[in-house]
């Protein structure tokens, strides 16, 4: 049982004959949409591990993190500077995707406040890192693989230590796959092998219904490979690994040059070399090769179709051929709040069964304010919305009671949020006052989805002022997905 609440101020039957009145007036302050549209696919490329040594341009623009910095308008590749800059270029004109570079000098994290946490983000592309990852690194590509995130492994051939620290691209990307905390067998189903393969044109399987194949971006016939490598498959370890692109003369489980896999609700994509993304220019001084264009092969559909396919868009089919990663349901633990403070975080007290109040449905509810003095009750869970999941539906019931006599002074509030897990606000779905009193309860429902992928907490916050009590109780917490 809980603890006894402190008693709370009601209304009289005057007061709450009056509030029916400002039914008709109350006023619902937002939206309800996410911070981040559900059509808004956010992409991060790693520069942080040597990624411009040597020869290597592997970045979207010079102006970091954010490229717009350098042309905000882009219409040409070389209105951004870099090897990969046709690739970003591309992405950004289609509206429908915001990018980012993480600098050199700075490290991955997930559930920082950093903007270039992958909290923020969709995708994590890794062009050719030839520094090892640290622990913590590691430990952030995983969980955030894991809890739904998309990540684009690009290699090249064994041997390839540009910034010649004693590692090169196999190594590392092997390395963050056989040597991190959160899963170390063979999490992705694959190996990167130790090759250099000199050139070929390797080629595309037939599968029509494959969204990277046969994505919005266009079909995938053949790659480049000049000076790269392959990978080996076992499924075995994780069957949903599939290979889409293979070295003449090889298929099955060896000699893939491009594949995808899953892992826990997230996406992975793997490329064996560097060639087929660069497109000829960048920063002066270095030898480049432009594979994006180059007539033999259909890299650029390969790339875009990837990029799109890992962050969440297109047909929504899944890694490794199958359907996404999505088990419909609900997600919100102790919903109804009938078991007691269990799950759910915040002010001490909050969730009762006081008759003070009426739940919704069952015996307890969630009480937030109502004693008319200065006060601030928190209401929190945290949930992982699934990627794969094409809708998220936030949902519960409010009733508001006042003993506020305004009809146009919100006095009182209540905040419903999203966070992430370092306790920033990602966005405000409504703020509710004592404008919005009535009697009996009232549903009230957002869209999640553009924050797919992405582990947050959805937090409720009622702020009283310090002369009439307002209370706001919440009841049948639903966030369903499918």
């Amino acid at each position: 049982m809980l603890g006894s609440r402190r008693s709370r101020r009601r209304l009289t039957t005057a007061l709450a004959g009056f509030g029916l009145l400002l039914t008709g007036a109350a006023v619902q302050v937002g939206s309800g949409t996410a911070a981040h549209a559900a059509t808004t696919h956010r992409i991060l490329f790693d520069n942080a591990h040597a990624e411009t040594a040597g020869n290597a341009d592997w970045i979207i623009s010079t102006s970091q993190p954010d490229p717009l910095g350098q042309d905000s308008s882009p219409s040409a590749e070389t209105d951004w500077t870099g090897a990969l800059s046709s690739w970003g270029v591309a992405l950004q004109k289609t509206g429908d995707y915001s990018l980012k570079t993480l600098p050199s000098g700075s490290s991955l994290s997930y559930g920082g406040s950093s903007s270039t946490d992958l909290s923020n983000f969709d995708t994590l592309v890794l062009p050719e890192p030839n520094t090892k990852f640290t622990t913590a690194e590691k430990t952030a590509i995983m969980n955030f693989v894991k809890n739904g995130g998309g990540l684009f492994m690009i290699s090249d051939h064994t041997g390839a230590d540009r910034n010649n620290d004693g590692y090169d691209a196999v190594e590392v990307l092997n390395d963050l796959m056989t040597t991190n905390s959160v899963d170390s067998t063979d999490p992705f189903g694959f190996s990167i092998d130790s090759l250099d393969v000199g050139s070929g044109y390797p080629a595309a399987i037939s599968d029509s219904s494959d969204p990277v194949l046969h994505g919005s971006f266009g079909t995938v016939t053949k790659s480049l490979i000049a000076d790269g490598t392959t990978a080996t498959l076992k499924p075995s370890d994780n069957s949903s690994v599939k290979g889409l692109v293979y070295r003449s003369g090889y298929s099955g489980n060896t000699g893939a040059f491009f594949l995808t896999s899953t892992f826990g609700s997230g996406r992975v994509a793997f490329w064996g070399d560097s060639s087929p993304v660069d497109d000829g220019t960048g920063q002066s001084g270095n030898t480049l090769y432009d594979g994006w264009n180059d007539s033999g092969a259909t890299n650029a559909p390969l790339a875009l179709n990837a990029t799109a396919w890992l962050a969440g868009a297109g047909t929504g089919s899944g890694g490794g051929g199958g359907t996404g990663t999505c088990t419909a349901g609900q997600l919100l633990g102790n919903n109804g709040f009938e078991s007691g403070s269990t799950v759910w975080g915040g002010t001490s007290g909050v969730i009762t069964n006081s008759t003070g109040e009426a739940a919704h449905a069952g015996s307890y509810y969630a009480w937030l304010d109502g004693y008319g003095t200065a006060t601030t009750d928190t209401l929190s869970q945290s949930v992982t919305v699934p990627s794969g999941c094409s809708t998220a539906k936030l949902s519960f019931y409010l009733h508001v009671d006042t003993a506020e006599t305004t009809t146009s002074t919100a006095y009182d509030t209540l905040k419903v949020q999203v966070l992430n897990s370092s306790g920033t606000v990602l966005g405000t779905l409504a703020t509710y006052s004592n404008l919005n009193a009535g009697s009996g309860y009232t549903q009230r429902s957002f869209d999640l989805s553009g924050y797919a992928g992405q582990t947050v907490t959805l937090k409720f916050t009622g702020t009283e002022g310090s002369k009439y009590q307002t209370s706001f109780v919440v009841d049948d917490t639903t966030l369903d997905v499918s």
